[in-house]
């Protein structure tokens, strides 16, 4: 004689306040496609030996490094415990004398142990500057005016060739 075991399988309906389970998700399969016309996937459009391979940002920081090194020659023991960055925008909040204006470059005095630091802005440059030799002598101009901010002279001491045209 054989016992037969009947299990029941009761649902009890879920409670109002009670949190549901997250529904699954159904993960996309990704696949690698070729081109509509068959020739394979694309490759890099330039190659890294070649200059078009730098980036416009990269171009830039190269302009700034150029013309600290330029004012190096003339005032490298001056500004040996000077700090130059790039940033893209300045902060949002002007300082009290811009009057509104977008600053191209800023000097920040050292603080602590912070030391000297002079800041280009990468975009407001790039926006008044239409091609690469006008942004480097731009680059240049806001650079000798910061340092002469930091030197306590004129733009015309630190650099004789200040608002020369043929820079």
């Amino acid at each position: 004689m054989t016992q037969r075991v009947v299990v029941t399988l009761v649902v009890m309906p879920r409670r109002p306040n009670q949190p549901q389970p997250a529904p699954a998700r159904a993960v996309p399969v990704r696949r690698r496609r070729r081109d509509r016309h068959g020739r394979g996937l694309r490759g890099p459009l330039v190659p890294r030996e070649v200059p078009a391979w730098r980036s416009r940002r990269d171009r830039f920081d190269d302009r700034v490094l150029d013309a600290v090194e330029r004012l190096e020659q003339r005032w490298a023991r001056e500004l040996q415990d000077v700090e130059f960055a790039v940033e893209d925008i300045p902060p949002s909040d002007p300082a009290p004398w811009e009057h509104g204006e977008v600053p191209l470059g800023r000097f920040f005095p050292a603080e602590g142990d912070l030391p000297a630091r002079v800041v280009v802005y990468r975009r407001p440059v790039e926006s008044r500057a239409p091609d690469g030799p006008e942004v480097g002598a731009l680059v240049h101009e806001v650079v000798v005016e910061q340092v002469a901010h930091l030197l306590g002279l004129t733009p015309e001491q630190v650099d004789p060739s200040f608002g020369d045209d043929a820079d």
